[in-house]
Order: structure tokens, then sequence, then C-alpha cells
């Protein structure tokens, strides 16, 4: 799923910007919808984690680091090809688990590359973001590294616990705040309905907004959770161990979130289309036209307003 969030599958021959150009890709290629325009360079193999519960991407591999000079080589080949270019994004799920001096050299290789090169994004994990002191990230950022993409999926710590993240709730908001001290453009990916269906999911829903208040960052996108075949939450799925919520379930998740959010200038990102409604807005300015929006659909529970399953996708 992204789930390493907002994600689309790409073919190896797509590279965000032109579909002509063929680069040497590993295996399926994701990324947020919002860097539907960069240049994807694969840079390590699969993620340096690999474990959560939920999530279906890269169990078709192994994670390793590709070799400097290979990254190098598809830098060039991106230059003779397009010339100049003002985004690129770091594949696969955890760029940012590179030492520290190679991903420097990456970057200084890119933008000498594109003269143009104005962003430069990654997914990152919260155990390899802590592996890296905040001088390091803020390295990092003189060097060009513009935006991260945390999946933080909820504040809830036992929810942690059960989607095996690898932190704890503390873990994950010193890895967000450490990249938000760094000057890095952070935005915190989180799952509607991962909790299940049942008093779990309210708890969900303020514990990931009080990890937001305070982990402070510049995008909070949601998405719904969807289950992937061959994973673990699947099986659970199937075996009837883990009840998914309805469409208005998820929704007022979503609610609750907008209601215990404190923090101003939040730009919240709801427009992925594993959710059933598409909102997003920036709180707290648009903060009660988003109430209202969700809150008439839950009054009304007209699904005829709602994405359909057959529209909905990750």
């Amino acid at each position: 799923m992204r789930v390493s969030l907002p994600v689309r599958l790409l073919k190896p021959h797509e590279t965000g910007a032109r579909n002509s150009f063929k680069m040497r890709y590993e295996g399926n290629i994701f990324r947020p919808f919002s860097e539907a325009n960069s240049y994807l360079l694969q840079c390590t193999i699969g993620c340096s984690h690999n474990k959560c519960t939920f999530c279906g991407m890269y169990k078709d591999r192994k994670y390793r680091v590709r070799i400097l000079e290979e990254i190098k080589t598809d830098i060039q080949m991106a230059k003779d090809h397009y010339g100049d270019l003002e985004k690129v994004f770091l594949c696969d799920g955890d760029a940012i688990d590179i030492e520290t001096d190679m991903l420097l050299e990456i970057l200084n290789e890119l933008y000498s590359a594109f003269p143009s090169l104005r962003h430069v994004g990654s997914y990152v994990g919260p155990k390899s973001t802590l592996r890296k002191t905040v001088l390091e990230l803020r390295e990092l950022r003189s060097a060009g590294f513009t935006k991260a993409y945390l999946g933080v999926e909820t504040g809830d710590e036992k929810l942690l616990a059960e989607i095996n993240k690898g932190v704890t709730a503390a873990e994950m908001l010193q890895a967000g705040r450490n990249l938000v001290n760094a000057g890095i453009n952070l935005s915190s990916m989180v799952l509607l309905g991962i909790a299940g269906k049942g008093s779990r999911s309210r708890e969900h829903a303020i514990e990931t907004a009080k990890i937001t208040n305070l982990m402070k960052p510049q995008y909070l996108a949601a998405l719904t959770y969807t289950p992937v075949p061959n994973t673990a939450l699947f099986r659970k799925v199937e075996s009837g161990e883990f009840n998914l919520p309805d469409p208005f379930e998820t929704l007022e998740e979503m609610k609750i979130i907008f209601e215990n959010i404190t923090i101003d200038n939040l730009k919240f990102v709801g427009a992925h289309a594993s959710n059933y409604l598409p909102v997003s807005g920036t709180l707290q300015r648009d903060r009660e036209k988003m109430l209202d929006i969700v809150n008439e659909v839950l009054e009304s529970k007209d699904m005829s307003v709602l994405r359909s399953e057959q529209m909905r996708g990750l």
C-alpha cells in the first residue's frame, strides 16, 4: 500500500514525468501521489524495516542499498534525457537509511546535474531516521533534502505494536520532531480504519491527533486501510480476527482528528484514492468547513456521496 503512504504503483518504465524514457528499476516502484511529476531515482531496493502487518510493498525483494556508481549513472542518464529537472523522489521505501556521507554525495550529484532542482523527497522510516543525529539531518537539509514522508499510521501505543511499526509512540514522535527541527518539510501519513471496528477506533483517532500536535508536521496525509493480499493483517481479516470498520466509522475517525488538532497551518491531505470521502484543507483555517462536510455525510448516511469500493485504490 503506501502507505509509506499516499501511493501509486508505477511500472518500471514510468518516471513520473514522461513515459518514453526507460530507467533501470528493480521491481515495482512506489511514490506518494504528490510526487507525480518527480523523477524517480531508485537508491535502495525495498524497505529497511519491511515488517508492518498492513503493508504489501517490497515483500518480493531483500533490502539493500544500491551501489553509488550505479546511482550516479542513473542520474547521468536522466540528465542526458531531460536536460534539467525541478523535482526528484528517492526510492524505494526508506532512502534515509543510506549512510549520511553517501546520501550527501547523491544529493550533490543531483544538484550538480540539474540546475533547476528545488525539491528532493523520500519516504523515511522512524527507526532509520532515529539512527541519524539531528546534525546529520541538518546536513542533509542543507544539501537539498527538502521533504520527508513518515509513515506514522497512528499515535496509539498498543496499535503501533500490533501493526509492527518497530517503534514506540515516543520514538515515532522523536523521529518526526528530529526531521522538523532539522528544517525538513515533514508529511506525516496516518491510516484511518487501522484500529478495526469498535471502541479502539476513537482512541486511535484521538492519539493520532495528539502525536500530530506534538510532532508539528507541515502536512498530515490520511489514507484509509485497505486489506492487501499476502500480508499479516489481511490474513486476520480473512479469519475474522480483524473486523473492518464501515465507511462511516472511518469518517468518524477523520472527524475526531479534525476536532482534536490544535496546531495552526497544518495542511490536511485527504484526497487519496483509498479514502471514502476526499476532504482537504488547512487547519485551523478551514476546520469548520471540513467538519461540516464530514458531519453532513455522517448525519445523512448517504452512500451515494462516497467513493465506491470499485473506485477506491492504493
